[in-house]
């Protein structure tokens, strides 16, 4: 942890070793793919899109071997560490493993501290503070990926580990930015079903949502429930307006209009086939 006017942020080194989280993997990271998570990490900071933060680059002596094109093609590369940090690390994976492997009493006290910890708003003695979480994470999932698709940006893999819960952009592998509008852009070149293409991504964030609210069921009570499904599919409703607002602000537009939707898919509809 490491404290700055009265916030409390978490340090996390990527590249520096296995982990018990490690699984199959080295625990390395490249000196190529390092650069670019500082680089982008710090960019969409200053873009004004919740990200992690990126403290420090170190170049390591050790040997890396990776496929960087998937293709068999396996090269030594440099080794680097980079220190990122963030309000909170927690992942929709972090409470859908708890749930899958039926520890239920873990789930509740992780999420009991996730929701004090992060989320001053809800109290703690509410009944009901599940679902308010729920409700947060929702639609601030909703904004997060309206931000993305206004900058034209490509998280690459945007499984439920890769998801915040606090809904700010982590874990920068294939990602990428648009050069001109293509709804099938994908960064990631080992995606060869486009899953994880730029048109996909609202929808995948419901699809992670929806893990999300398979996780907490467990925990919530029959109306919170049927509550918390009304409150997944208000998440369309949410991201439209919010990508609405946004592309509307990128055009001048002033005021409401019912032409304004016409317009912006008109816009983006020209600048692919151009």
């Amino acid at each position: 942890y490491f404290c700055r006017h009265g916030e409390r942020w978490e340090l996390q080194l990527k590249g520096s070793g296995k982990t018990p989280y490690s699984r199959n993997g080295d625990g390395r990271a490249v000196l190529r793919s390092s650069v670019r998570e500082f680089l982008c990490s710090e960019a969409m900071h200053h873009l004004g899109i919740p990200t992690s933060r990126a403290a420090s680059l170190v170049v390591s002596d050790d040997d890396v071997w990776r496929d960087q094109f998937y293709n068999g093609n396996i090269k030594k590369e440099r080794g680097a560490i980079v220190l990122r940090l963030a309000k909170s690390w927690f992942r929709i994976g972090s409470l859908e493993i708890l749930a899958h492997s039926g520890e239920l009493d873990l789930l509740r006290r992780l999420l009991d501290f996730i929701i004090q910890e992060h989320f001053p708003s809800i109290a703690m003695n509410d009944s009901n503070r599940y679902l308010e979480f729920f409700s947060t994470v929702v639609s601030e999932t909703a904004n997060l990926i309206s931000l993305w698709m206004s900058v034209g940006f490509a998280h690459g893999v945007c499984n439920t580990d890769n998801f915040s819960l606090l809904s700010i952009t982590i874990d920068y592998g294939p990602f990428g930015f648009m050069d001109s509008y293509d709804p099938n852009f994908v960064p990631n070149t080992s995606d060869d079903e486009r899953r994880y293409k730029i048109g996909n991504q609202a929808s995948v964030g419901l699809f992670n949502l929806s893990k999300l609210l398979q996780a907490l069921k467990p925990l919530l009570d029959p109306r919170q429930k049927q509550l918390a499904s009304q409150i997944l599919e208000g998440y369309g409703e949410h991201y439209h307006s919010r990508f609405t607002e946004l592309f509307k602000t990128k055009l001048g537009l002033l005021g409401s209009n019912e032409n304004d939707n016409y317009l912006i898919a008109f816009l983006l509809k020209v600048s692919l086939l151009c």
